[in-house]
């Protein structure tokens, strides 16, 4: 299996984590991966000094094929330098094509390199959907859906994913979105969600904190899709009212220097900010050692679609979580019941239920035990890289896209995976 994808570990976010546990699942399934992806670049544009203006580099984990392509040391910061970098992955990726040895099917999260790649091997295409870009825009009120530059971005995304056999969004939320705007068939989305790594994320006594305060926690990517305001906001409302509760934001990213404008603004003392990145074991050992975990979205005047992989991530270490949302990501964290749902933007609220759940210790241990176990059984690396095997086993390749040496898709994962078997509240809206 070939992945494809202009990010991935150590590079920071959400895409990053999805293509990580997409190889590590469908190598956990028996398959032989090899992964096309950008030298470290995201979020600062600093290239460390081992990839610097070399073509490629070639990397193993294990026995996962690694090929690192060059990127430009620009800041990831902003539309069109962010279109930037996109357009030189889109070119440095195929400096890995004399590297790749046989492959029976492509997954890319990078669609332009994923459909060059699908047409130059000849082999069946699937293409991932992490979230719904031009609609996030038009939420953020970036640009408009009747301006020139959504409609000309619609039809080339139209194009695009015509041209995958398969489509993975990560969220159920975006299936009617990707049929009625972007004209897919139906048959052709198959829901892959992001997982994690049970391994990595678990709950871990050795790592949990010798501190005497009650800790609230944010880790991931400084970005405008999150409502650091509300956090901070309730951060103050908590300081005069209860002693003994820190706030912890790690990360980096374009909102960072905002973050502490604000602290300096409302003379926050009870609020710490980490920037500076971590490895996946970091992150789990900061996780670890907090109290409640929060994941603030920005109220975007209506559900959000999408599933943010940090979800999967805080509830595999055990930890209550409270969602700042509406849609997809608050309906999972209800259905799952391992945390409280709060509606975005409202600070006193989540002010409220941090403080609840820093005075009943016993129900924020139990939702932090139901989101553990609902991910053990649903949403594991195996898992996810079975969903995978399953999207191509079901999704017959269309006749001519593989060209005359085609093979049936049935076929073909008979061949690439082995036989093993792999066990795979709203109360403060």
């Amino acid at each position: 299996m070939l992945v494809i994808g202009q990010y991935f570990p150590p590079n920071l976010g959400g895409s990053a984590t999805r293509a990580s546990n997409i190889v590590k699942g469908l190598s956990l399934n028996g398959c032989r991966v090899t992964v096309v992806t950008a030298f470290p670049h995201y979020p600062d544009g600093k290239i460390p000094k081992e990839y610097r203006w070399k073509p490629f580099k070639v990397e193993w984990n294990g026995n996962i094929k690694i090929i690192r392509t060059f990127m430009p040391p620009i800041e990831s910061r902003g539309l069109l330098k962010r279109i930037i970098l996109i357009g030189f992955f889109a070119i440095s990726s195929l400096f890995a094509f004399y590297q790749i040895e046989k492959i029976d099917a492509i997954w890319s999260s990078s669609w332009i390199p994923g459909i060059i790649y699908g047409k130059m091997k000849k082999k069946p295409l699937a293409l991932n959907v992490d979230d719904l870009m031009l609609e996030d825009l038009i939420d953020l009120k970036l640009i408009g859906d009747d301006s020139l530059v959504f409609l000309i971005a619609k039809g080339i995304f139209r194009l695009c994913l015509a041209r995958g056999d398969i489509i993975t969004p990560i969220s159920q939320g975006y299936i009617d979105t990707l049929s009625k705007a972007y004209l897919i068939d139906r048959s052709r989305i198959h829901t892959v969600r992001g997982g994690v790594d049970l391994n990595t994320f678990a709950p871990c006594a050795s790592h949990q904190k010798t501190k005497s305060k009650f800790s609230v926690l944010y880790t991931g990517a400084f970005s405008v899709a999150y409502d650091f305001d509300c956090v901070l906001n309730a951060a103050k409302t908590i300081e005069g009212k209860e002693r003994g509760v820190e706030f912890i934001l790690q990360g980096m990213g374009e909102c960072e220097n905002a973050i502490r404008s604000k602290i300096d603004e409302l003379d926050l003392r009870n609020v710490k900010v980490i920037n500076k990145v971590f490895s996946r074991e970091g992150v789990a050992q900061l996780l670890n050692q907090a109290d409640v975990l929060i994941l603030p979205l920005k109220d975007f005047g209506k559900p959000y679609l999408g599933m943010s992989s940090k979800l999967y991530e805080y509830q595999a270490v055990g930890k209550p979580i409270i969602c700042c949302a509406e849609g997809q990501p608050a309906e999972y964290v209800k259905s799952t019941d391992s945390g409280i749902v709060v509606s975005p933007g409202d600070y006193e609220k989540l002010a409220e239920a941090i403080i609840f759940l820093k005075e009943n210790p016993d129900e924020a241990m139990e939702m932090g035990r139901r989101g553990r176990e609902y991910v053990k059984l649903n949403a594991s690396i195996e898992a996810i890289g079975l969903e995978l095997r399953k999207a191509f086993e079901e999704h017959p390749v269309k006749s001519g896209f593989a060209g005359a040496n085609s093979i049936s898709v049935a076929n073909m994962t008979r061949m690439l995976y082995d036989s093993k078997k792999n066990d795979p509240q709203s109360r403060f809206r």
